[in-house]
């Protein structure tokens, strides 16, 4: 897996809403819950249509003798015919399902900016499984922020340093 591109629940510094950070080489992105979940689906969706596309063009190698050529084009039509996953939030990463024509495996890309991976649909999954635990954590963080932040005693900075040590123990 692109163990470079990390994902962690935080709090907006300008709107104390719930946020995820991205971090990734020399990218750092606020984002918000909606679009990490969004990435999840793309994620998960690209995964699934990686393995797919793989599988039709075997199929139509073999039940059709259609040549590679031909495969991938009838596979690159039936892509463009597929319903873009749509919900809240916009995918943080452009993500791309790919069907290795000459090496027969599906593939992931991911890529913001300058950074760019390749992931197996079942390192895809697992990174989209993590984004979604973050975004959810987050959601909840910001909850338990503002109930220990109304704790008569509790600063915060004490507030701040809980959360620094909860995420240490996360690595």
């Amino acid at each position: 897996m692109t163990d470079h591109a990390w994902v962690r629940s935080t709090v907006d510094p300008v709107t104390r809403k719930a946020a995820c950070l991205l971090r990734w080489g020399p990218i750092e992105a606020l984002m918000t819950p909606e679009d990490t979940l969004a990435t999840a689906q793309d994620l998960t969706a690209a995964a699934a249509h990686a393995e797919t596309d793989i599988a039709l063009l075997a199929w139509c190698r073999d039940k059709l003798k259609a040549d590679a050529t031909t495969a991938g084009h009838m596979v690159l039509d039936i892509r463009t015919m597929r319903t873009p996953p749509s919900g809240p939030g916009r995918s943080a990463l452009r993500i791309e399902a790919v069907a290795g024509t000459k090496t027969g495996k599906p593939y992931v890309n991911i890529a913001r900016g300058s950074m760019k991976g390749q992931l197996t649909p079942d390192e895809a999954r697992e990174m989209a499984g993590h984004w979604t635990q973050v975004a959810v954590a987050a959601q909840i963080d910001v909850r338990l922020r503002y109930a220990l932040g109304e704790h008569p005693g509790i600063t915060p900075d004490d507030v701040e340093q809980i959360f620094a040590r909860l995420q240490a123990l996360q690595r």
